[in-house]
């Protein structure tokens, strides 16, 4: 999500303070129409237009193909920018951490089961990544209340190499490329499955200190009702 502060991006009305710079109040108002929100639901309106790009003149048009990949390309581009620039400029808002993460499965699953029901891709690569992309996070909102999970480097690579992969076979290559972007999305499967796990295995852990923790906080609060009722009782003594 890009950005300009709130008010330079049409929201909270805040005046700039001398200097050139914005005020604290100016920053943390971000306005629902910032260019980090904008960015998001550019890439939600791309997604039924690349669907429509991709499957026009029965989906084996090479021409209309690429004009689905320009379409992918840019979804992609605006994925990488739109949650840096929401936390570098405090242009987070509640829609935005709803809408991120849908516009970012929107657009990849319908990229994938577009190129499955094509022919192109094999039904049970498009299950793997969506069941990895959906269950991890359904599994980010189990541990929430705990902890978040950060983005780990396995993470974001699976995210380049599945953008790449699923990129090259929007493209009609053929030959030595089309050869290519098949090890590219084995490449992008393993990682896909291998960061699942790993995922997998944060959550637990982090799921179990945060119950321990939550344990420990009610028995000290016990505790401590507990004494001040004893010594309130010898008080009356």
């Amino acid at each position: 999500m890009t950005g300009a502060p709130a008010s330079a991006a049409g929201g909270s009305g805040a005046k700039p303070v001398r200097g050139g710079k914005l005020g604290t109040a100016a920053v943390n108002q971000a306005s629902l129409w910032n260019i980090a929100n904008l960015l998001t639901m550019l890439r939600l309106v791309l997604v039924p237009g690349f669907v429509l790009l991709l499957l026009h003149n029965g989906g084996y048009d090479p021409v209309w193909r690429s004009f689905a990949w320009a379409a992918f390309a840019i979804a992609m581009i605006t994925d990488l920018f739109d949650g840096h620039l929401a936390r570098t400029y405090n242009l987070v808002t509640d829609f935005g951490k709803i809408a991120d993460p849908i516009a970012d499965k929107a657009i990849m699953g319908a990229a994938l089961i577009c190129l499955s029901y094509l022919g192109d891709l094999p039904w049970w690569v498009t299950g793997v990544i969506l069941f990895r992309e959906l269950g991890i996070t359904l599994m980010r909102f189990w541990v929430i209340r705990h902890a978040v999970i950060p983005a780990s480097r396995g993470g974001k690579m699976k995210t380049l190499a599945q953008g790449t992969a699923v990129g090259m076979y929007v493209l009609a290559l053929t030959g030595p490329l089309a050869t290519l972007r098949f090890w590219v999305m084995a490449v992008a499967v393993v990682l896909t499955v291998v960061t699942g796990l790993d995922y997998v295995r944060q959550a637990v852990v982090l799921r179990r200190k945060g119950l321990a923790a939550e344990r420990a906080a009610a028995a000290d609060a016990a505790g401590a009702v507990a004494t001040g009722s004893r010594d309130s009782a010898e008080a009356e003594r």
